[in-house]
């Protein structure tokens, strides 16, 4: 395969950020390890990102091989990313300036998101390059899900609809987003199907089987702390999980837990049912101490309301622990029921807590599960493979770009 040189576009989810924040999560591990991935699969890859503090360095090398630019549009401090909008004008600017005096001329550009779309799609039209998108969350669901609390642009789905249009691929992470980017009207030709990866080096399971002590049977549950990943749930279906423990693991650091409006919420949901003994809330937990807190459960539990995708469950199933999950969008794909975990229908407490019951009960079916989940991820969902898959979509993006422009040619012949 041909090696390429691929800029990334990631506005609002910087590779360098820290997690558990309202907007650092999972696509900014997708980014991240796309990015090492292509590199170590032969190809240079550079990140652009939004400068989101006065202290960022202009250009960062990371040890993965990668180079990432901070983009110096806007004020330098975090701004939620649906305020963003305004920017990606001067940031499609800073692009085509950048690609003419670093010496980096990509042969394709790869956008995250729907706002990094549109800063791709003005600059790579005029540095004449092909672009394709990855959404990680579409307008339609976010305003079917929302409604009235849907804090988007009113023009987002107007402009997604923009984005694909015009690109040369748009990259699918499930099989219920591309029924979903059917509904916008683009052509099933141009959708592409690439799950996202794992990191089934640091994911893994735990080394022989060890019993978890005297503690009682835990369900782990990990993400931002934001409403829609549905942890209230979580917390009411307990009640119904007798001698078991859940523990939530994401947000801001436990030193600044008190603080956040989500986390005063859910700890007095938990005062409410009497569970204080029994629920825990971390606050974000590092990187590097994530694999062992996988390790720790005996069933991880992901309820959200809607999930493009979803690394976590991924990251369970590579460490060999079970998965309970929401049936709702990339979770039907990543979480086999009745092979790797069960699928619940969202919002049926009773069978949420079911489901958990069920597997608490069994160590042998969770024994089961588990090693079938960590071979499933082995199997299909490795970063390297990932990335050899996208970047097969960008040769197929970078060919279907020279037939459009030979086509546009030879009308002059």
């Amino acid at each position: 395969m041909r090696k390429l040189r691929a800029a990334l576009i990631s506005e609002h989810a910087s590779p360098l950020a820290a997690l558990g924040g309202v907007d650092a999560g999972g696509q900014n591990v997708h980014v991240a390890r796309l990015a090492g991935a292509l590199v170590r699969g032969g190809h240079e890859v550079r990140v652009y990102t939004r400068r989101d503090r006065p202290d960022a360095e202009p250009v960062v090398r990371v040890a993965d091989g990668y180079t990432v630019e901070h983009v110096p549009v806007g004020p330098p401090e975090e701004i939620p990313k649906d305020d963003l909008l305004p920017y990606m004008g001067a940031f499609a600017d800073w692009l085509v300036r950048s690609w003419h005096r670093s010496g980096f001329d990509p042969d394709v550009v790869h956008a995250h998101f729907w706002m990094s779309g549109l800063a791709a799609m003005d600059a790579a039209h005029r540095h004449d390059r092909p672009y394709v998108v990855t959404y990680h969350a579409l307008g339609s669901v976010k305003r079917r899900m929302q409604g009235a609390a849907d804090t988007s642009p009113p023009r987002r789905i107007e402009l997604e609809r923009a984005v694909g249009n015009a690109a040369a691929r748009i990259i699918a992470q499930c099989s219920d987003e591309i029924t979903e980017l059917l509904g916008y009207g683009f052509h099933r030709g141009k959708i592409e199907t690439v799950p996202s990866g794992v990191d089934t080096v640091t994911f893994s399971p735990a080394d022989g089987w060890s019993a978890h002590g005297a503690r009682p049977r835990r369900v782990l549950s990990v993400g931002r702390l934001v409403p829609r990943k549905g942890f209230a749930d979580l917390i009411e279906a307990m009640v119904r999980v007798p001698d078991a423990e859940l523990v939530i693991a994401g947000g801001p650091p436990a030193d600044r837990l008190a603080a956040d409006p989500e986390a005063q919420r859910l700890t007095a949901l938990i005062a409410r049912l009497g569970l204080g003994d029994r629920v825990r809330l971390l606050g974000g937990v590092p990187q590097a101490g994530m694999p062992d807190l996988y390790r720790s459960a005996d069933v991880v539990a992901c309820t959200p309301d809607y999930e493009p995708f979803g690394i976590t469950p991924l990251e369970a199933m590579a460490c060999q622990i079970p998965v309970v999950a929401y049936a709702v969008g990339g979770l039907t794909d990543s979480v086999r029921a009745g092979l790797t975990g069960e699928l619940v229908v969202p919002h049926d407490l009773d069978g949420l807590a079911g489901a958990l019951r069920g597997l608490l009960g069994d160590p042998l079916r969770r024994l089961r599960y588990g090693q079938a989940a960590g071979s499933i991820v082995r199997a299909g969902y490795t970063w390297a493979h990932t990335a050899e898959r996208i970047a097969e979509v960008y040769q197929r993006a970078i060919a279907t770009e020279r037939v459009r422009a030979l086509t546009a040619a030879s009308r002059y012949l």
